[in-house]
């Protein structure tokens, strides 16, 4: 499928009528399958990823879908709009459509953009000061730590630039020249009948220029990657999918730019005892018969560490709750409290004297059996 007859809708998987919202959804769903992370060493995902990178530029604008929906129907890409009874289309009929055309790509360049920024570093006469990137990491809890608040220790994978050739990706004290493919421009084109798409340089990475010997430490890249061991510190009552940003602890800027920060999302583990309803804890303790018709006392852990004794009156049903007030999980000025659920327990098996004992006490309850 060449530049000049591509079915944007088509690469998408969506309707020409789609919404902004199906043509989104359709588009994250895409790239995340194609991304160039998940498919190293696979040239034909990659070629995926552009493509639908390049139809959700055009389609998720507006005014860019419109003028692109206009050439469709009067079939300038060879699909969509139905020519005239005979009628001729010539070659140069399709290549009056552009990107310019469109007002430019958007979305799409800042796609590739942030491709080519993996291991991408400015040479000697690029750019200034840069942000670096936010890592974004998840760290399992247990539920207690989560629920009364604690510390973990993490490692974390960081691309941190690289000290040998500070970010440029050049060996120390190599000669920088214009680099030949992109004959120094730092970006090239690809496409044809005028239908063509501007990208950075993949030979020179968007620099412009190439160092005549690459950085032995970085390969050339510019960054090296490292495990960054940091203790976290966990507040009390977070739960799965809670976050924290520690501000300055991502990636560290370019020359001279402020790092990035690490932004830490929590998965809190199950645990074989505790339950957890917001604020609330909810536990199931098993009662034996004997406890639940005549009544009893029992001993109930709680996430403090201590045992509250609970009161069971006689006639206590399976099911049924009991509040130990103040004996949840503390949160935003509140405390919850925690719900003991009881579990009668049948024998599973009598003995002969013991089967009539209960016969006889179920016929003098009236109890059928």
């Amino acid at each position: 499928m060449t530049q000049a007859t591509k079915d944007y809708y088509a690469i998408l998987g969506v309707d020409e009528k789609a919404d902004q919202a199906a043509i989104k959804s359709a588009y994250r769903r895409l790239a995340k399958r194609y991304h160039p992370d998940a498919n190293q060493g696979n040239p034909r995902a990659a070629e995926r990823f552009k493509e639908v990178g390049e139809a959700n530029g055009v389609l998720s604008d507006p005014a860019k879908r419109k003028k692109y929906d206009q050439m469709r129907k009067l079939g300038a890409f060879g699909f969509g709009g139905a020519r005239r009874p005979g009628s001729r289309t010539s070659p140069q009929s399709t290549s009056s459509f552009s990107f310019e055309d469109l007002g430019g790509l958007g979305g799409f360049s800042d796609i590739f953009s942030s491709i080519f920024d993996r291991g991408k570093k400015p040479g000697p006469k690029a750019g200034g000061r840069r942000k670096g990137k936010d890592v974004e990491y998840s760290v399992e809890v247990s539920f207690m730590t989560a629920a009364q608040g604690g510390k973990v220790a993490i490692s974390v994978p960081i691309n941190e630039e690289c000290a040998t050739c500070r970010g440029s990706g050049g060996a120390p004290g190599t000669a920088w020249n214009k680099c030949a493919e992109c004959k120094g421009k730092g970006s090239v084109s690809f496409g044809q009948g005028g239908f063509a798409v501007n990208r950075p340089c993949p030979a020179c990475l968007g620099r412009g220029e190439r160092a005549d010997k690459e950085c032995g430490a970085c390969d050339g890249a510019g960054k090296v990657h490292q495990d960054r061991k940091i203790q976290v510190s966990v507040p009390a009552g977070v739960e799965t999918n809670s976050k924290v940003r520690l501000t300055g602890q991502g990636e560290r800027g370019q020359k001279g730019g402020a790092p990035g920060d690490l932004v830490i999302t929590f998965k809190v583990e199950p645990h074989a005892f505790f339950r957890r309803e917001g604020n609330d804890i909810l536990v199931t303790v098993p009662i034996n018969l004997a406890q639940a018709a005549l009544g009893s006392r029992i001993r109930v852990s709680t996430i403090s560490g201590r045992k509250v004794v609970l009161r069971i009156p006689p006639g206590t049903q399976p099911g049924t709750r009991f509040r130990i007030r103040g004996q949840g999980i503390r949160r935003k000025g509140r405390t919850g409290d925690q719900f003991v659920e009881v579990r009668v327990s049948v024998p599973e098996s009598l003995s002969e004297e013991q089967a009539e004992q209960f016969r006889e006490f179920a016929d003098a309850a009236g109890m059928k059996w």
